[in-house]
């Protein structure tokens, strides 16, 4: 992304500007939907870490093991739900900048739409 407030690229006019700062059907919507699905991948895998678990208890009654084995289950479960809780946060904050972005996009788009091709506007031409 370049601004037009920045130094030309050669050959490129005097406003500096080259026309690559575009939003939509881009990264923020992109990432936005890696963000969701992370969320989901990460809730399935937590689901079943439970289950994977069951039996284990009466399996190995009197190991040390078992409490060990407990505290680690309880430790992967709390993570995988702050994955899970910050996927989720993520996934809203970028789509939120994708909309933002991409109605940006379409105001400044269209305000160029009435002006011709020599910088006045429709109409106007001498």
């Amino acid at each position: 992304m370049r601004l037009a407030s920045t130094a030309s690229a050669p050959g490129a006019g005097a406003g500096g500007g080259t026309g690559t700062l575009k939003h939509h059907g881009g990264p923020w919507t992109s990432a936005s939907g890696t963000a969701d699905d992370l969320r989901t991948s990460t809730e399935t895998s937590r689901a079943l870490l439970g289950p994977g678990h069951e039996g284990i208890a009466a399996g190995a009654a009197g190991l040390g093991s078992v409490a060990a084995l407990k505290g680690v289950l309880t430790s992967w479960e709390d993570r995988l739900r702050a994955v899970r809780d910050e996927c989720d946060r993520l996934g809203g904050a970028l789509l939120a900048v994708a909309k933002e972005m991409g109605e940006t996009e379409i105001a400044v788009d269209k305000s160029f739409g009435p002006v011709g091709a020599a910088g006045e506007k429709a109409g106007t031409r001498r």
